[in-house]
């Protein structure tokens, strides 16, 4: 009879533990918050996409090709590291976790992990893609929660909301007024 109860416990515990897995729940960060949070901010090109399988986790490895660094110090090129991707005949598909494209510019709000590449602070809310406006040559940054709901504690709602189109001389702007304000607080 213990056996019957131990492995009924132990199916539904795989069953619930396995749903609660698969759940993705970001919360809000202001620009501010995530400026102060972020050790390094990279303006970079993708250049490439590989995934490896780690620790039994599917990882999609992106390499950019850095172009402006706006916090902390980068090398020419990095490497950041992110759940999900496909590896031989198993994918792994992580909701909130930006993919880029070769070619693609991005602005990147980054974290270094332990083994010497980058994770993205709050994933899709430290991405944002950078163009530029073919017939003004001006270059604008939209982040990618934008069309991704994030969790507001103050409403307590999932809400899609981000900065659309922001003109990158005024997001890098903005970006410098919350880490000299964060700079002005520690002293």
């Amino acid at each position: 009879m213990w056996s019957k109860i131990t492995t009924g416990l132990a199916l539904l515990v795989a069953i619930f533990g396995a749903s609660a897995a698969r759940a993705t729940t970001i919360e809000r960060m202001s620009l501010e918050k995530m400026s102060r949070t972020a050790k390094v901010i990279v303006r970079a090109r993708c250049v490439g996409n590989s995934t490896h399988q780690d620790a039994g986790e599917i990882w999609t490895f992106t390499n950019f090709a850095v172009e402006e660094v706006w916090r902390g110090a980068a090398p020419a090129q990095i490497t950041v590291r992110l759940l999900g991707g496909r590896a031989g005949n198993l994918t792994s598909s992580v909701s909130g976790v930006p993919r880029f494209h070769e070619g693609e510019e991005v602005l990147l709000f980054l974290e270094p992990t332990s083994r010497g590449d980058f994770s993205v602070v709050s994933w899709e809310q430290g991405t944002f893609r950078v163009r530029r406006d073919p017939a003004t040559g001006r270059e604008s940054a939209t982040q990618d929660t934008a069309s991704f709901a994030t969790f507001n504690p103050t409403t307590r709602r999932y809400e899609a909301a981000g900065i659309r189109r922001a003109p990158l001389e005024l997001l890098h702007a903005r970006v410098d007024a919350a880490l000299r304000s964060a700079e002005g607080a520690a002293k």
